[in-house]
């Protein structure tokens, strides 16, 4: 059957869009994986949704106390037992070939920690047209400047996320953190070039804000270890390219198959 993937999904408060994200964990061509949903402390109907589906790929884990988002990824990579982890939030969707084309791509590639390209979707789920890339070969001079690997695209080799766990600090990009950790050591993120991933924008996210977003790219920065004065000038230039991509991704709504 493959390689096992353990899939990594931190729910919180999610009834609204949580269904959609596990049937398209449990829809993959890819069938050897295993599904951890890592219940926050969920007040709404998100832990009966999750215990809905009679299916055996599913863990599902609740949180004694609200713990974040980052420490519950922690908690299920913990939990584990694939050889790869892939996360998926509770709002996203993936492509049913995203795992086995990913699984294949990372063979050819000799990865140990792989990416794929993003599409996006409103809060409503109508896509928009424009789609981030993946570059090939990301080294970590190129994720410096700007943040090309969404997490729920992300498929990393167990035993390299467990020594980088994400950072539980508040107000910070705690994924990117982890992935300038983990380019620093292996040198290249191989990037497969198809959107598998469809990414939910909202405007309740975190990085909506763009005070708050820059707040939180100058924490990344100064959690990888860059003084004040570099993680300020890294934060611009990352803050230029994330207003490009917003604009790209506005400019191309695609809504209701107009």
């Amino acid at each position: 059957m493959g390689e096992l993937v353990s899939v990594i999904m931190p729910a919180y408060n999610a009834q609204e869009t949580i269904t959609e994200s596990i049937q398209s964990v449990l829809s993959q061509s890819c069938g050897n994986c295993e599904l951890i949903i890592i219940d926050d402390c969920s007040t709404d109907k998100t832990a009966a949704i999750i215990k809905s589906f009679a299916d055996n790929r599913i863990r599902y884990v609740l949180n004694e106390k609200n713990l974040g988002v980052a420490a519950s990824r922690n908690r299920a990579v913990e939990l584990a037992q694939g050889e790869w982890i892939a996360f998926l939030d509770a709002d996203d969707i993936w492509d049913l070939n995203k795992l086995s084309r990913q699984l294949e791509f990372a063979n050819e590639t000799d990865a140990k920690i792989t990416y794929t390209a993003s599409a996006f979707m409103d809060a409503d789920g109508n896509r928009f047209d424009w789609v981030m890339p993946a570059i090939y070969a990301l080294n970590y001079k190129e994720l410096l400047k700007r943040n090309l690997m969404s997490c729920s695209s992300v498929m990393v080799r167990r035993e390299l996320i467990k020594r980088y766990p994400f950072p539980n600090r508040p107000v910070t990009h705690e994924d990117y953190v982890v992935w300038l950790r983990i380019l620093r050591e292996v040198g290249t993120a191989y990037g497969l070039d198809e959107p598998l991933l469809i990414y939910r924008m909202s405007g309740q996210s975190k990085s909506a804000n763009r005070v708050k977003s820059a707040r939180m790219s100058l924490n990344a920065y100064r959690e990888v270890e860059y003084n004040p004065i570099i993680a300020a000038l890294l934060t611009v230039r990352y803050a230029k390219h994330s207003v490009s991509k917003r604009r790209k991704i506005k400019n191309g709504m695609k809504k209701g198959g107009d």
